[in-house]
């Protein structure tokens, strides 16, 4: 992915970001995003960069602080709110964060470019991102997109959909009409585009929260159809922490990571035995879309990190040698692709998320989740 690529899609998200942020007016905050002490009541204080505003997407680490996980690790963990020409992995690099959440593929192409950032845990162990259409398109796979206006946000969140398309012998430079989308269902309801990008833990959600004109009741998931990477298989690597990779070299960091790891796989933990509780922690913190919605964003979420037979957290190093693949070999519309090389020096690490995991194992908490069954969640109207 080329500096071009990445500077035209900064800009866009720039709109892209300012119009959601109008879209969240009366949204809260996480913790505050100054600078704080190097400790703080004898805890040692880390700051976390999220990807994007409070949702139960990042539940686990706010319960990790709201239920005391970190404290239990001597840390006072700060987690800033993501949003508006935010870049974690740029945050992460410039030393104004210890931790950052960030999806593999982007991050990977920040670090080609320099960006000295390494990846110490591997949350969501599957891909959230699916292409939702409405059933009577008959689009029941990615060679059905073909001749179809195919909605996607661009900005790197786009390489799922354009392997998939490549895979089903499509150009997606020439077979489908590309549309840029916002960040809501808005373009797909209204008939504007035949198939829509969507997060399985959010904008599908939105889908389901929106009244059908044709019955004035809300839509069932029968009215739509979708499309799942993970069937597919053009997954990617999602939500992951990343580490400033120098930085790694010092024991101390080493030592507060390993912390950091282990109270954040214990408040996700905790999210999957408690998701009411996690979402009220989530809503509490100011996210705007309201109870339902974040019930069912954990509930989602859940199911991306649940079970983890190796232990949460743990990168599995076939489905980062398959994300790294996908990066290298995708082209968009533009004929690029997110990397142009096989990422270069320590670039993940499983050392620091093992020992968390040892740790917590050893303490009786289950980080595997074997038993873990999803809930059935019951939408309102607009997520209320």
């Amino acid at each position: 992915m080329s500096k071009t690529i990445f500077g035209r899609r900064r800009a866009a998200g720039l709109l892209m970001s300012t119009v959601l942020a109008v879209a969240l007016a009366g949204c809260g905050t996480a913790d505050e995003q100054t600078a704080g002490p190097t400790s703080s009541g004898g805890l040692t204080t880390v700051k976390l960069q999220l990807q994007w505003f409070v949702q139960a997407q990042f539940a686990g680490f706010l319960a990790a602080a709201d239920q005391g996980f970190y404290a239990e690790q001597g840390l006072d963990v700060q987690i800033l709110e993501g949003g508006v020409d935010i870049v974690p992995q740029t945050v992460l690099a410039q030393g104004q964060a210890d931790y950052a959440v960030a999806w593999v593929p982007k991050a990977l192409a920040s670090r080609e470019q320099g960006v000295g950032i390494t990846e110490v845990a591997q949350i969501f162990q599957r891909s959230g991102t699916y292409q939702v259409s409405f059933a009577n398109k008959n689009i029941t796979s990615p060679a059905d997109l073909r001749g179809k206006k195919v909605g996607n946000w661009g900005f790197g969140n786009e390489f799922e959909l354009f392997a998939a398309m490549t895979k089903a012998g499509l150009d997606p430079g020439k077979d489908v009409t590309l549309v840029q989308q916002q960040f809501d269902m808005q373009a797909l309801l209204t008939g504007d585009i035949d198939a829509a990008q969507a997060m399985s833990y959010n904008e599908y959600a939105q889908l389901l929260e929106a009244k059908d004109p044709a019955t004035g009741e809300l839509y069932k998931p029968e009215a739509f159809a979708v499309l799942d990477w993970n069937t597919v298989g053009t997954a990617m690597l999602q939500d992951a922490v990343w580490a400033n990779t120098e930085r790694l070299s010092d024991p101390a960091y080493q030592e507060t990571t390993v912390k950091f790891l282990a109270g954040t796989l214990k408040g996700w933990a905790f999210c999957r035995d408690n998701p009411e509780k996690c979402r009220d922690i989530v809503v509490a913190k100011g996210s705007k879309l309201g109870a339902s919605h974040q019930l069912w964003q954990m509930n989602e979420v859940n199911k991306l990190i649940w079970p983890s037979p190796n232990g949460a957290g743990l990168l599995d190093e076939a489905a980062w040698n398959a994300t790294v693949d996908l990066s290298m070999t995708t082209k968009n519309q533009d004929g690029q692709t997110v990397l142009t090389k096989k990422p270069e020096g320590t670039a993940y690490t499983n050392e620091y998320v093992q020992k968390a995991i040892d740790q917590l194992t050893a303490a009786g908490t289950d980080v595997v989740g074997s038993g873990f069954t999803p809930a059935t969640v019951t939408l309102t109207e607009g997520g209320a």
